[in-house]
């Protein structure tokens, strides 16, 4: 399993376990940026401590602070305006340059239900 499958499928299952997603804001709002195929991607993290690793540790995310969402309005609120906004949801994004695994917003919420359902 790639670095980028393995941050997904925590995402997943943390998300199922907690019912909470997590992602940043600056002053500015929430960042997007473009991923290596040229289309948009806000970050969503599982964890409060991964939000926090990446605001410590990536210098483009120093100014941030976290936010909590929980899955109830993620799925009622933030799915349906990120999918009408042609963005990605940027899975538990890691590492140096805080990159990984980007999927369709409706897709998201189809793997952490599967995983509520079936819980491992």
């Amino acid at each position: 399993m790639s670095q980028a499958a393995s941050q997904a499928w925590a995402f997943y299952r943390d998300v199922a376990k907690n019912r909470v997603v997590w992602t940043i804001r600056d002053k500015d709002g929430y960042p997007a940026p473009k991923t290596s195929s040229g289309q948009r991607a806000q970050p969503f993290w599982s964890t409060l401590a991964r939000v926090e690793k990446i605001i410590e540790t990536v210098p483009a995310y120093a100014g941030f602070e976290p936010v909590e969402i929980s899955w109830n309005d993620f799925c009622a609120k933030w799915i349906p305006g990120l999918s009408r906004d042609g963005l990605l949801v940027g899975v538990n994004w890691s590492g140096k340059r805080a990159v990984g695994y980007d999927i369709e917003p409706e897709r998201l919420r189809q793997h952490v239900e599967a995983v509520m359902e079936n819980p491992q």
